[in-house]
């Protein structure tokens, strides 16, 4: 018991170092923190050096790890930590806090934390359910401003650019539990309002069977696939790993209920996708 007691004092007082609190954090499980602190010191323990080595590195060792969706979905609006389920986007999030607390001078469960944080929420802090930033193009233009990574789309041959509005949440108020309240959904309206005719680049999938793109493209790169659905701008996140010379998604994906590299190369995964339109390509960045 008096352990227990000890614990919890200083894992509080570790928080409040941080921008949060430790009532604003919601575990999946008492073991997150060791397999968080685990993961980090097997990889500060190789010659991993770049940010992508390091998406790469702990990608895969979350291969395995069960699909599960809406587990950030709740009552309240928690700092949800939980590596055990995953879906696309709460994967990539945890590979990029990962990767920057590895990349950090204190890399430890409570830097992966805070830097989960700032990824997931606007301005980096966690608020109502309208803080979160549930909108791909959005998690990009404030990470991106932030300095946390960098869209290289426009980088990358043959890229093009489309204009959309992005309204699906408010167009489609009934999916989600949460815009049941008047004030969350007028939060979630006023959000949208600032992604009105958003302008985004992005590589049709059409052009990936093109040697000048594929080759553009880095083991452990953030792809972001874009969609043609109404007022929605990405609908999946993974991240690239090579088999041979074709680039394939490693992914958490609802298809196979697990954290897999995809049998197929990214052309081959989205070139039936009627929705699916092509790629959106992040790379995340160093301290």
């Amino acid at each position: 018991m008096k352990k227990t007691f000890v614990t919890i004092i200083l894992l509080s007082t570790c928080l409040m170092l941080k921008a949060f609190s430790i009532e604003s954090v919601r575990f999946h499980c008492e073991n997150d923190t060791v397999k968080i602190n685990r993961l980090l010191q097997e990889a500060i323990k190789t010659d991993l050096s770049t940010p992508n080595e390091f998406m790469t590195f702990f990608a895969n060792k979350l291969i395995g790890t069960p699909y599960v969706a809406h587990t950030l979905e709740g009552e309240k609006e928690y700092l949800t930590i939980n590596i055990d389920q995953l879906d696309c986007t709460t994967f990539v999030e945890t590979l990029i806090a990962l990767t920057r607390s590895a990349l950090s001078k204190s890399p430890t469960w409570y830097s992966y934390a805070d830097n989960l944080e700032k990824i997931r929420y606007h301005d980096g802090q966690l608020g109502d359910y309208t803080s979160r930033l549930h909108y791909i193009s959005a998690w990009i233009v404030e990470n991106t401003s932030r300095g946390y990574f960098k869209e290289i789309t426009s980088e990358i041959p043959r890229h093009e650019n489309q204009i959309k509005s992005l309204n699906y949440m408010s167009q489609h108020r009934d999916n989600y539990l949460a815009m049941k309240s008047d004030s969350i959904y007028k939060g979630i309206k006023n959000l949208e309002s600032g992604y009105n005719m958003h302008m985004y680049p992005f590589i049709s999938k059409h052009n990936l069977t093109k040697k000048d793109v594929t080759e553009a493209l880095q083991n452990g790169d953030i792809i972001c696939l874009t969609t043609k659905i109404d007022g929605l701008d990405v609908t999946h996140l993974g991240i690239i790993q090579y088999k041979g010379d074709k680039p394939h998604l490693l992914h958490a994906s609802s298809l196979r209920k697990e954290v897999t590299v995809d049998k197929y190369d990214l052309y081959e995964m989205i070139r039936n996708d009627r929705n699916c339109t092509g790629i959106r390509v992040i790379r995340v960045s160093g301290y």
